[in-house]
């Protein structure tokens, strides 16, 4: 690795090639923590990685604002991620620093998103620092040299394997993850008691057919409200995707539709494989009409008012779930088969006329105690440590919505250290095990095209799954590079 100098000349366009320190342990001295904040402030200037230049300011990293662009928190108004940039801006006003970080959350889907960020980014439209970025996004941005590259050392070995990958692109580390994601099946132990099943707790291993033998009983005694047996989210976005890649992953051992450097490596049978498992998973007898329709927020309802008995669904709906059902009611495991890893990672902007600040942000926003408030506030955490370390607290964020009597309104199930009860049985062991979607600078076209696709299956007349796995594919091959 290149070696830094001592500075760089005024005006000079900077990039980091050095070492970002580990995170600090939760019994780090402060005079310890002073000194890695300035070791980090010195590498953070170093050089490395290609691409493009782009403006800095006559004096790089003078005091003032970073700001940071993101998609909304769903943990609400006054969320964790708001909670943690305001700590950070403690800190700096101790420290007299003359920095303060601002956080701007973009509206709209993921895709709006993307774009408005894509937008800003290219023509310089606004002033971003830090982007929090979809982990699909990262190649994206990183061949279109909008981001930073970061040093290897950025990612530490706390840092859960399937999800330090998606921080990196041909070879370079990007980003750091901020918080991940990862399918997890929920499911309504109450209507399952109803329907007269005995032991109704499904833990690790669930099948599919074990669901649809399930489906079966319940069929044959109806709870209340009930209509079909599953509901997800196959409306034409995103989440189409997802549950397509988890289907496909499942059908085939090592599935991959690309390579590491985007390049499309799937076979017409691995396609045909996995359309036959998505159409098993979507059969109509057990999946709610309206599931073709939905999103997260659509299939979370149906789930919730009593249609379905089994949603696949993210992290984030274990809290929001509780907030309505006890521990009896409502149940979570791993994703039969294989489930997609989701989240999102911090990178520098390469416009970032703060560069070696915004880092720093960063490294103190993907610390364990972050990762740990990020964790007890409902998102997924990204490091081993926050599940696994009871010495790694969180002293930062706090219930966000009291009730008038100031007690706290959280439901959430916790184990005896204070996180979500659920998170090391079951929730880190399906991050260790979740599958990534393509990895490809090209993901946009991508996805437009694979859920286009596959909306056939959904249709009154699908084609056979031949027919459609020898149409995907040569429509894959029109919008990503060969590999083969």
């Amino acid at each position: 690795m290149r070696r830094c100098g001592t500075g760089h000349r005024r005006g000079e366009r900077t990039r980091r090639g050095g070492r970002l320190p580990r995170a600090l342990s939760p019994v780090a001295s402060a005079p310890v923590a002073a000194a890695v904040l300035l070791v980090l402030a010195a590498v953070a200037g170093c050089t490395g990685g290609g691409g493009p230049e782009a403006r800095r300011s006559p004096s790089a990293d003078v005091p003032g604002e970073i700001v940071v662009a993101s998609g909304r928190d769903v943990t609400g108004k006054n969320g964790v991620r708001e909670q943690l940039i305001d700590a950070w801006n403690r800190e700096q006003d101790k420290e007299n620093t003359g920095y303060h970080a601002r956080l701007v959350e973009l509206p709209g889907s993921a895709d709006e998103q993307r774009s408005q960020l894509l937008g800003a980014l290219q023509s310089g439209s606004a002033d971003y620092d830090v982007v929090n970025l979809d982990v699909t996004w990262v190649p994206e941005f990183a061949e279109a040299a909008l981001v930073d590259p970061l040093p290897d050392g950025a990612l530490d070995g706390d840092v859960i394997a399937s999800v330090a990958a998606t921080a990196y692109w041909k070879k370079r580390v990007y980003a750091v993850p901020f918080n991940t994601d990862v399918g997890l099946l929920y499911y309504r132990l109450d209507q399952l008691r109803e329907a007269g099943v005995r032991d109704p707790v499904l833990g690790p291993g669930t099948s599919w057919q074990r669901l649809r033998d399930l489906a079966d009983v319940l069929d044959t005694h109806p709870p209340e409200g009930f209509e079909k047996a599953w509901t997800t989210q196959l409306a034409a976005y995103e989440g189409r995707t997802v549950n397509a890649i988890e289907a496909f992953a499942s059908a085939t051992e090592d599935f991959a539709l690309t390579d590491e450097s985007g390049r499309y490596t799937a076979t017409r049978q691995e396609l045909a494989d996995g359309i036959a498992e998505l159409r098993r998973r979507t059969e109509k007898p057990y999946t709610l009409d309206h599931a073709l329709a939905s999103d997260e927020a659509a299939s979370l309802s149906d789930f919730a008012s009593g249609r379905t008995a089994f949603l696949r669904q993210w992290p984030y709906a274990y809290g929001t779930l509780h907030q309505t059902f006890s521990s009896r009611q409502l149940g979570v495991a791993p994703l039969p088969g294989r489930a997609v890893l989701g989240g999102q990672n911090l990178a520098v902007a390469r416009s970032s006329e703060r560069p070696r600040k915004a880092a720093q942000l960063i490294a103190y926003l993907t610390s364990a105690q972050s990762e740990r408030c990020l964790l007890d506030a409902g998102f997924a955490a990204t490091r081993t440590s926050a599940y696994t370390d009871d010495r790694v607290r969180c002293a930062v964020a706090a219930d966000p919505s009291p009730a008038p009597t100031g007690e706290s309104t959280d439901r959430m199930p916790r184990d005896a250290a204070g996180r979500p009860d659920y998170a090391r049985r079951i929730l880190l062991p399906a991050l260790t095990r979740a599958v990534p979607r393509p990895r490809t600078p090209l993901y946009g076209a991508f996805t437009q095209t694979f859920t286009t696709e596959l909306g056939r299956l959904f249709t009154d007349d699908p084609p056979t799954d031949a027919t459609l796995a020898a149409e995907l594919d040569e429509a894959l091959r029109r919008v990503l590079p060969d590999g083969s």
